[in-house]
């Protein structure tokens, strides 16, 4: 069956603007909660190893859940996946808010991303049916606003939350923003997709599952254990294999869950590589610079977080403006000139130290957010835009889900290497202290993230624009 056609959608701004809403909040709990890391640390009596999983199971959930979502669009309407995905972030929000203890807490951002992870490949799909291809550079940077600002935000709204209510608060705030985006969706969301109910692939989702999950979880115990062990070994080799046989499995399927034909488009491949790299710089400095700032040079959280609004409103400032550019000039000048401001920035990150004055942090902060919000949007739209019609749902799945994959190994790479950068430095400067060592830990994991910016800005060179 199918449902209301594009050209009956009379108000697609506003049901572009419920699906971003939710997404913004659902986006801005990935990293809200990283300015609290040290206070639940304490609270809890936990170590840096085991409270990133409060990010990392966030966006593990996510890259499990993403590859799914091609198949649920094509099962279920546009109201029932947005009512599904609302109900999903409300519930756990409000286990969060009551957790007593981390386990409840970990469990409540399990469900939180239930909800994120239906979202956020229905609102790309959506917008790349309800608006025309001569419009989406424009409203692809709306949504660039929405899914750059809101991460980088996070740690700067719940800095201020955090020393003067408490990390509950984080999400007795969201909550009534998600009742809020819940009403207002309802009433302006329409059902646009075409359903066809394909015949579901069990196995191909337990493949997915074991596949993406082992790879995250396998590198996630990286931060506490060598590569040898067997909690890191045997599940990225589940993982691996599971993987491979799933991308076989995809292509003898007559109708795949995951239709990974999309990588025979060459600017998309591309462009979905430069979009992982510039995810995992994103999130990997959401949790590595509230740490530093808090541990490094003793800021209290709302000093930290509002060290980190300058770049926050610049980045979310920016997306509009390079749609705008995208729509007239393509990706061509956009994506070498960010990945070249976002090399240099991550790179200074590396000369970081305990004396590094506030307004030096903040110019470097700013210029790597300017540079970044050059890449993310104008790689995922060029990419986009080589598919045809009918691998929309596809390629936004194949997105989304590697865009929560980068940021579940971003995050995990930082920590592994910051532990490693800490232990390195502690075993060479016996006599240093700890605000030293965790600033040593944080600036050599910024020599791997400058090393994937480097990469990022090699690949710039070979995009073509994509004229649709």
């Amino acid at each position: 069956m199918e449902s209301t056609s594009t050209a009956q959608v009379k108000q697609p701004g506003l049901m572009a603007f419920s699906l971003m809403l939710g997404a913004f909040v659902g986006l801005f709990s990935e990293t809200a909660l990283n300015m609290a890391f040290t206070n639940l640390m304490d609270e809890f009596s936990i170590n840096a190893s085991t409270v990133q999983w409060l990010t990392t199971g966030y966006l593990l959930v996510l890259g499990i859940l993403v590859p799914i979502s091609a198949l649920l669009m094509q099962w279920f309407t546009t109201r029932q996946l947005f009512t599904a995905s609302l109900l999903l972030s409300i519930i756990g929000t409000l286990i969060a808010a009551l957790s007593p203890n981390f386990t409840s807490l970990l469990i409540a951002r399990i469900v939180q991303a239930l909800g994120t992870g239906l979202l956020l490949p229905l609102m790309t799909n959506i917008i790349l049916i309800i608006f025309p291809a001569h419009k989406r550079g424009t409203i692809m940077g709306l949504m660039g606003l929405v899914i750059m600002c809101a991460p980088a935000i996070g740690p700067t709204l719940s800095g201020l939350i955090v020393d003067h209510l408490g990390w509950e608060y984080i999400f007795w705030i969201s909550l009534p923003l998600l009742l809020f985006t819940f009403g207002f969706g309802l009433t302006f969301i329409k059902n646009v997709a075409y359903i066809s109910k394909p015949k579901i692939d069990i196995l191909s989702i337990l493949l997915s599952t074991l596949g993406f999950g082992g790879i995250v979880f396998g590198f996630s115990n990286l931060a506490e254990h060598s590569l040898s062990e067997i909690i890191v070994l045997l599940p990225l080799i589940i993982g691996i294999i599971s993987l491979i046989w799933f991308v076989l499995r995809q292509f003898k399927l007559e109708t795949p869950m995951l239709n990974l034909r999309v990588f025979k488009y060459p600017m998309f491949t591309l462009g979905l590589i430069m979009l992982f790299l510039g995810m995992m710089i994103i999130l990997s400095s959401a949790i590595l610079l509230p740490l530093y700032l808090k541990g490094g040079l003793l800021l209290s959280a709302t000093v930290a977080g509002v060290q980190l609004l300058p770049g926050s409103v610049l980045n979310g400032a920016m997306a509009p403006v390079t749609g705008k550019i995208f729509d007239k000039y393509g990706p061509k000048l956009l994506l070498p000139v960010g990945f070249f401001i976002a090399t240099i920035a991550v790179f200074l990150f590396t000369t970081n130290s305990t004396e590094t004055s506030s307004m030096t942090f903040i110019l470097i902060h700013c210029t790597l957010f300017i540079g970044l919000a050059m890449v993310i949007m104008p790689a995922q739209t060029n990419g986009l835009n080589q598919l045809p019609v009918k691998y929309y749902p596809d390629g936004a799945a194949v997105m989304n889900t590697l865009q929560q994959i980068a940021g579940a190994l971003g995050t995990t790479f930082a920590i592994t290497l910051m532990s490693s950068g800490e232990t390195r430095f502690a075993n060479t400067h016996p006599d240093a202290v700890q605000t030293e060592i965790l600033t040593a830990g944080i600036t050599h994991a910024y020599l791997f993230i400058t090393a994937l910016a480097g990469i990022g800005l090699i690949l710039s060179f070979f995009v073509k624009r994509i004229r649709v």
